[in-house]
């Protein structure tokens, strides 16, 4: 697993009631040099969220949740966490026994990422959530190439969008021109200054930037 470090620390929540649970799960992430964070339940999980400056997670983070757990279950919250569009910064691996698989199974037809079966094998539970904070990384990683590509749209003025519109339609400067109603220096003008404010160098690579964003 290689994260980009601007991105933050990884963290992986451990959401279980069994304290001996929690206390084996955050020694074993240790060993890979995981930070963790473990909560009792649901709520003080939730608790802790509703405390986060958003939008939460900030860095890559996943979710080891237990599926039965008194109070507020891991499938209730599990619920939450899809209506509040979490899922994809912050992927959930359940822990469940036996008789839960068919729930688990379910959950991860919901979008959970993953479900590991008590008792669990070190190895493959921590390689799930290397994967897990993997694609949680990605998500990061590109809402900030939105979250940028936004900004510096937000810089152009509105006859710079005007132009970089007809630009990216692949219409010669002459076109433009023709189409805003002034002459063909100026639309040469504006479009040098849509390449310099988006960081580009021709209208290919602006169309991908706005496409990849």
């Amino acid at each position: 697993m290689t994260l980009d470090p601007a991105l933050g620390i990884p963290v992986v929540y451990l959401v279980d009631d069994e304290d001996v649970v929690r206390d084996a799960l955050a020694w074993l992430l240790r060993s890979r040099r995981l930070l963790s964070e473990g909560f009792a339940s649901a709520e003080a999980f939730e608790a802790h969220v509703a405390d986060q400056p958003e939008p939460f997670p900030s860095a890559p983070s996943c979710l080891v949740l237990d599926v039965r757990m008194p109070g507020t279950s891991g499938l209730v919250l599990f619920e939450r966490l899809i209506e509040r569009g979490l899922l994809a910064a912050l992927p959930v691996i359940f822990l469940t026994g036996h008789g839960d698989v068919p729930t688990a199974v379910s959950a991860v037809k919901r979008g959970a990422f993953d479900f590991v079966e008590k008792p669990f094998s070190n190895n493959t539970l921590v390689d799930r959530v290397e994967h897990a904070l993997q694609t949680s990384a990605d998500t990061l990683a590109a809402r900030r190439q939105v979250d940028a590509v936004q900004r510096l749209l937000g810089e152009l003025t509105e006859r710079e969008r005007d132009v970089m519109r007809l630009v990216i339609e692949g219409r010669p400067n002459k076109l433009i021109a023709d189409a805003l109603g002034i002459s063909v220096r100026t639309v040469e003008v504006h479009r040098a200054r849509v390449f310099d404010k988006m960081g580009v160098k021709s209208a290919v690579e602006l169309a991908n930037l706005l496409r990849q964003a």
